[in-house]
């Protein structure tokens, strides 16, 4: 029998060792296969990053480089007319907005380039290009100077920021006139379109635009005006309180001071209705049966190759700019017409207006050959 038992124990023994190691063994198995998840995780993370990174590479160019685009010296705002112009007034109002509001965080200036039908401006504002400190008053005068023949630029070599506002024309002469009302000039002209000598800031520019528009839709012979040119608006507004022109055709806002003061005399302006404040009395052309109807645009463009991000900072900043009072207030005070379109919506319209403003040049033998 004790053999026997002895037996029995040794191989409950055996048993319970050979339990042992398969215990074991099992534990370590069960260690490999979380060690083999682990290496697994760690690699899927490893390729996650790696494409991150792969993509991040590609995107910096145009994205994560320029994401937090910042004006880094001075601003400067170029105006191709002389001080006190429509664009002057309004290249100032914007810098005063962004210095006093915060809105842009370097130092903002007015550069002033006047001659050659906005040529040197805009040529000083294309040394710069694909730099977002330099932008530039722009207006009508970009499309119909090029299309004129008076520059060879177009609005293709600028990038286009908004358009921020609408600025009226009016026809005024000196009180001491003969001229007393719409249906007077008219009369003159259809008579003999030489007998009125007529200021304006620009051959072929906007106020010559809207000049010949008036004289055509009241029978009058167009290519044959008598027109003064000047380099600014209120160069041509001084002509006229001065008396050495019979008229002038120019932007509300110069001419409205002299109005209040009772120093010029407005006759018509070209509009779907009635200006406010101190155009209130005076009748559109249409309502002196004359059917004429111009408008000027006023806006912001930069130099050729602005990166999407230094366009998204002027969005950003001209879209407070013209939500804010003092630009309202200035709006309406100085008898402008309130308009904004971002730079997306700006390149729509600049290429469309383009086209409008050739017409009208085609028609009154403006045209380049």
């Amino acid at each position: 029998m004790l053999p026997c038992q002895r037996g029995g124990k040794n191989q409950r023994a055996g048993e319970n060792q050979q339990a042992g190691e398969d215990q074991q063994a099992g534990k370590e198995e069960t260690g490999r296969n979380h060690l083999r998840q682990i290496a697994l995780k760690v690699s899927a993370a490893i390729a996650a990053i790696a494409f991150i990174c792969s993509a991040a590479a590609v995107l910096t160019p145009d994205v994560w480089a320029q994401a937090d685009w910042r004006p880094d010296r001075t601003v400067e705002i170029i105006v191709g007319t002389p001080p006190g112009s429509g664009y002057d007034n309004v290249a100032r109002k914007l810098q005063e907005i962004w210095q006093t509001g915060n809105l842009v965080e370097k130092p903002v200036t007015v550069v002033n380039k006047p001659g050659g039908f906005n040529a040197v401006g805009n040529a000083y504002l294309n040394q710069h290009p694909g730099n977002g400190n330099y932008v530039a008053i722009t207006g009508t005068l970009l499309l119909s100077d090029n299309l004129s023949g008076n520059t060879a630029m177009s609005f293709k070599d600028f990038t286009p920021l908004a358009v921020l506002l609408n600025e009226e024309i009016v026809f005024a002469v000196n009180p001491a006139s003969p001229i007393k009302t719409g249906k007077d000039f008219i009369d003159r002209l259809k008579q003999d379109p030489t007998s009125v000598s007529v200021a304006i800031a620009g051959i072929g520019g906007q106020n010559h635009i809207a000049l010949g528009l008036v004289a055509q839709a009241g029978g009058a012979d167009a290519s044959r005006l008598k027109v003064v040119g000047f380099q600014g608006g209120a160069e041509a507004v001084t002509a006229a309180l001065g008396g050495h022109v019979d008229a002038t055709v120019g932007p509300a806002s110069i001419v409205a001071p002299q109005l209040e003061a009772g120093k010029l005399r407005v006759i018509g302006v070209p509009s779907e209705q009635r200006l406010g404040g101190v155009f209130a009395e005076v009748p559109t052309w249409r309502e002196q049966g004359v059917n004429a109807v111009f408008s000027q645009w006023r806006g912001l463009m930069g130099p050729k190759g602005l990166t999407p991000a230094q366009i998204a900072y002027w969005d950003g900043v001209l879209g407070k700019t013209v939500q804010t009072k003092d630009w309202k207030d200035h709006v309406e005070r100085t008898q402008l017409t309130y308009r904004y379109l971002d730079s997306g919506q700006a390149r729509g319209f600049v290429t469309s207006q383009n086209e409008t403003v050739r017409g009208i040049l085609t028609s009154l033998g403006l045209i380049k050959k």
